[in-house]
């Protein structure tokens, strides 16, 4: 046991601190990684709310979606609501299971939500915002950085780093463009299942550039391109030595250009290209 506090603990412990200051009415903390053992859970929220869960971060959550379940599962806590979005089978009993040890009130938005315009993209956003009409007036104007973010005609952002995340990617650019293909700019963090990033991102590429980012934590250019020359070495791709070079090149193309597989590569890039200088700091996806 590590007694010195995380990153994320000491964000939690000083944005509360914050929101106690300014005598926030309402929050809505979002676990960073799990649920069960977050830094957010030491928080005795009012209802308890669990997304779609799939695989990710599986060094720490387990290998299986019943495992991964456990974890989220454990923020549900005694005799507070639980809303759910539509599971799995295997994820479902686990949470039906601790929301019954918790005497909690368990509830699945399972109804659809298809005639609620939104400003955010993607047909996944309208389960996202499964809300009623006062949320949803807000939610037809939201803007939200790196998801499905078209910067300008030709460049698209999205955090996407997950094989989940990047199949939805890749759902939504079909949704937005049809078949038309992308020169897509990719950098993934280490602990990321890239190969299946890869296999998710393939239909919608034309080509890949694959930049080195600052974070510690990526995975190396060379490392991702050796996943490429495996899989798929026909589709072009190629190293670029930073994420400003890899943009400025991405640009001498004719094709729309997306940029994803990391939140920290999706800020760098956002920083560069709002002109930005500086130090850019650590993200955890």
């Amino acid at each position: 046991w590590d007694p010195h506090p995380t990153f994320f603990e000491i964000a939690t412990a000083l944005a509360l601190q914050h929101f106690q200051k300014t005598r926030c009415e309402i929050l809505v903390l979002e676990t960073g990684m799990g649920g069960r053992l977050d830094a957010t859970n030491a928080v005795q929220s009012s209802v308890s709310v669990i997304t779609p869960i799939d695989f990710d971060h599986e060094k720490w959550l387990g290998q299986s979606i019943d495992q991964i379940a456990k974890e989220k599962a454990g923020i549900i806590k005694l005799r507070t609501p639980v809303i759910s979005a539509p599971q799995r089978a295997e994820a479902e009993v686990i949470i039906r299971h601790r929301a019954e040890q918790c005497d909690a009130h368990l509830q699945f938005a399972n109804d659809p939500w298809t005639k609620t315009r939104i400003a955010l993209r993607g047909e996944y956003q309208k389960m996202n915002a499964a809300s009623d009409d006062a949320i949803a007036r807000g939610l037809s104007f939201v803007e939200w950085p790196a998801r499905f973010q078209i910067w300008n005609e030709r460049i698209v952002i999205d955090g996407a780093h997950n094989p989940a995340s990047a199949r939805i990617l890749s759902q939504t650019w079909r949704e937005e463009f049809g078949d038309e293909h992308a020169t897509i700019l990719l950098a993934i963090l280490r602990d990321k299942n890239a190969a299946a990033i890869v296999d998710a991102l393939r239909p919608i590429a034309s080509k890949f550039l694959l930049p080195r980012i600052r974070s510690e934590r990526a995975l190396p250019p060379h490392d991702l391109a050796s996943i490429f020359s495996f899989k798929t070495p026909s589709l072009p791709h190629s190293i670029t030595p930073s994420v400003a070079e890899a943009i400025s090149a991405a640009q001498r193309t004719s094709e729309r250009v997306l940029i994803t597989g990391s939140l920290h590569f999706a800020g760098e890039a956002l920083a560069f290209l709002r002109g930005e200088s500086g130090a850019l700091e650590e993200c955890a996806q």
